[in-house]
């Protein structure tokens, strides 16, 4: 046995044995303490069928939504604007990309605005009116900086919200 691993072993046996004789022996360990907080946790919860007496399908759609708004919209605040002109070379994904499109990747930018024209292509779905045209291309909207883009966002998820919660009630 190597000498180095002796001190060790004889430290982790030492503990293991006076453990038991401290004052902690009579409390719970710490994985049945875990183990029993989860458990009650867990039965706290409401069930599936609980959920489902309350859910509707707007308020699944509008949770849904709520969470890109939060998802999408962190992302887009948190970007300094100087790194809105990011774009990623086809490099960064191994030489993969669809065989549809083009195969440049988008600035930040132009996904923010990707995103936005798509959020109102769906509520003008929604709706019953004609989409925007190329959303694909960054849309009719002449937004371009970072503050005109971070409006357009939110107005789009504005949108969608309103067209849900019209087309459900």
């Amino acid at each position: 046995m190597n000498r180095t691993r002796i001190p060790v072993l004889c430290l982790t046996t030492l503990t293991w044995l006076v453990y038991p004789l401290s004052g902690n022996a009579q409390e719970k360990k710490p994985e049945a303490a875990a183990q029993e907080q989860k458990a009650a946790t867990l039965s706290s919860r409401p069930t599936a069928a609980e959920i489902s007496k309350k859910e509707t399908i707007a308020s699944a759609l509008l949770r849904q939504i709520e969470y890109q708004v939060y998802e999408v919209r962190s992302a887009a605040e948190a970007m300094p604007e100087e790194k809105y002109a990011y774009r990623p070379s086809v490099s960064d994904f191994a030489g993969v990309h669809p065989s549809y499109g083009s195969p440049v990747l988008r600035t930040f930018a132009e996904q923010v605005k990707h995103v936005a024209c798509s959020n109102f292509a769906f509520a003008a779905e929604l709706d019953g009116q004609k989409p925007p045209d190329a959303c694909d291309k960054g849309g009719p909207s002449p937004a371009k900086t970072r503050t005109e883009l971070l409006v357009y966002l939110r107005d789009s998820f504005s949108a969608v919200k309103k067209s849900v919660a019209e087309v459900t009630t």
